[in-house]
């Protein structure tokens, strides 16, 4: 679903309407899953001093054959009570869809990352807890702070050992570590042995806060 907005170029200041998607189904669009993973979604060209700009706001992206539903809700994009509205709605629709997984994401980025996690065949809440064991294994070698103070993001699996690639920043690039798979096996064996480390009912978030909470 397109809807024009109100964007203010960071360059020049200038403020342009812009198309924007509020949502998307991949079932009836399906190509526009391609451009939520590469991030050209997301982006846009002021037609004023032709500065590429990223996209503000909030977007539903569901995708039925994945049974999944992501809510994007950058922060300031919607005033308090229209996000309550919001979430009265979307919470509403959940109870219609069973089998579902719902999640909630703060940035662009983070709906990238769970795309490219549930394309995959994997868990969220497994890779979470990758991403938490690995940063807590390089701190006690006392090597790759870089990592430790930097957002790892999923971003595929590959080979025939399935080793699970991640990407941050460093050094104003972008840098991969890779990971074998059976760290995967292994926090998935403590999520089946810990039922009590789940995600909270709706569209609820799955990150590195939500993990952190489990392990202090």
């Amino acid at each position: 679903m397109k809807t024009n907005a109100l964007a203010t170029c960071s360059s020049c200041g200038q403020t342009s309407t812009i198309e924007v998607y509020s949502g998307i189904n991949t079932s009836s669009e399906p190509e526009l899953k391609a451009k939520v993973k590469d991030g050209t979604l997301f982006l846009w060209e002021c037609p004023h001093c032709g500065k590429t700009n990223l996209v503000s706001g909030q977007m539903i992206y569901h995708d039925p054959e994945e049974r999944l539903m992501i809510w994007l809700l950058q922060e300031g994009s919607l005033p308090e009570e229209s996000v309550k509205a919001v979430e009265k709605s979307l919470a509403a629709a959940a109870e219609t869809l069973e089998g579902y997984t719902f999640r909630r994401v703060d940035d662009a980025g983070s709906l990238i990352e769970k795309v490219n996690i549930f394309d995959a065949g994997l868990e969220d809440t497994v890779i979470e807890m990758v991403k938490h064991v690995t940063k807590m294994e390089l701190s006690q070698k006392g090597s790759g702070k870089d990592i430790m103070d930097a957002t790892l993001r999923f971003f595929r699996i590959e080979g025939p050992d399935h080793e699970l690639t991640f990407t941050y920043p460093s050094g104003g690039q972008m840098q991969g570590v890779q990971i074998g798979f059976n760290v995967y096996e292994d926090c998935a064996g403590i999520l089946r042995r810990n039922p009590s480390i789940k995600p909270a009912e709706g569209f609820s978030r799955v990150n590195q806060d939500w993990v952190a909470r489990f392990f202090r």
